[in-house]
């Protein structure tokens, strides 16, 4: 049985198998979201019970599961589930959990906030990951709201002329203006006393091609794959003109009627699809402390590494 995103949907024991089992998948309104209740992530999930998880987030695109207790173990026991582990390049692991990292900010923190442009997580990488999974572990109690704009739907809203234009081309991504030495989280970002455990260099330089419209490898959806993020260019193109068209599709892809503000909670964990969105965090926590652990989800079935690309 499919989840709809018309309404409240209900999946009750005969579905799952589970007797006195229950989901609700209540989505958002908006273009992408839905919470899904009535799912322990702290216990092992039946094979049932994942199919539906999996079915809500592909349709929904971010799927939140509030007031869960979960460990370290429990979030990678449930990651492992929906797929292989993904890479974090640019973020030390938490000592002990080779694919955890923590998204961490202090009470007195100066530094700007972290991901505040947006982005599909490493979408510079030759195969970028299919999802990320991120855990409320300390929330303050105001501000701290996550952006997510589906890019699926800003495709789909693009004039039919532009579609055709853009459908062929490719995009320059790149680390560089993030995790370069000068880059937004570099040298000049650890001398303000950063708390997160970034790791910059030289290898952010590296760039990769991808598609401007993607098409998502499980739904077969096309989304609009460019971020400010990562995207440095479009191939092909005179640097102007490149820049020219990424600045009106970056401006597109934010409209109000792609985009859902999420409101984190104690205890929430957010699993995202990075195929089909980009995400921005926001900041108004100042004076309160903020920590989420975060695992990067691979693809489950390999696809062909992007070519290198160039600016040239």
């Amino acid at each position: 049985m499919a989840p709809t995103s018309r309404g409240p949907r209900r999946y009750d024991d005969e579905t799952l198998g589970d007797p006195g089992a229950m989901i609700h998948i209540e989505p958002s309104g908006a273009a992408c979201g839905a919470f899904v209740r009535g799912v322990d992530l702290s216990a092992s999930l039946d094979d049932a019970t994942l199919a539906v998880v999996r079915a809500a987030w592909l349709e929904h695109g971010v799927v939140a599961f509030p007031d869960q207790g979960l460990s370290i173990g429990d979030l990678e026991r449930f990651t492992l589930a929906l797929g292989p582990r993904g890479d974090d390049p640019f973020i030390a692991p938490i000592p002990g959990h080779a694919h955890v990292v923590e998204i961490r900010r202090e009470p007195d923190e100066q530094a700007p906030i972290f991901a505040e442009t947006w982005h599909s997580d490493w979408s510079f990488l030759p195969v970028p990951p299919a999802g990320t999974a991120l855990y409320g572990t300390v929330v303050p109690p105001v501000g701290g709201d996550t952006l997510f704009a589906c890019g699926a739907a800003a495709w789909d809203a693009l004039p039919a002329a532009e579609r055709t234009l853009l459908r062929d081309r490719r995009a320059v991504h790149s680390a560089r203006r993030g995790y370069a030495r000068d880059g937004m989280y570099g040298e000049q970002d650890r001398a303000r006393g950063r708390s997160m455990a970034i790791r910059f260099g030289d290898d952010a330089l590296a760039t990769r091609l991808h598609p401007v419209a993607r098409a998502h490898p499980e739904t077969g959806r096309v989304a609009l794959f460019v971020s400010p993020g990562y995207t440095i260019g479009i191939e092909g193109l005179p640097a102007d003109e490149s820049a020219d068209l990424l600045k009106r599709l970056f401006e597109h892809q934010k409209r109000p009627e792609f985009v859902y503000r999420h409101r984190w909670a104690p205890g929430m964990l957010l699993l995202w699809d990075n195929r089909r969105l980009v995400h921005a965090a926001t900041g108004g926590y100042e004076g309160h402390r903020r920590l989420l652990h975060r695992i990067t989800i691979a693809e489950r079935v390999p696809l062909e590494p992007a070519p290198a690309g160039s600016l040239h």
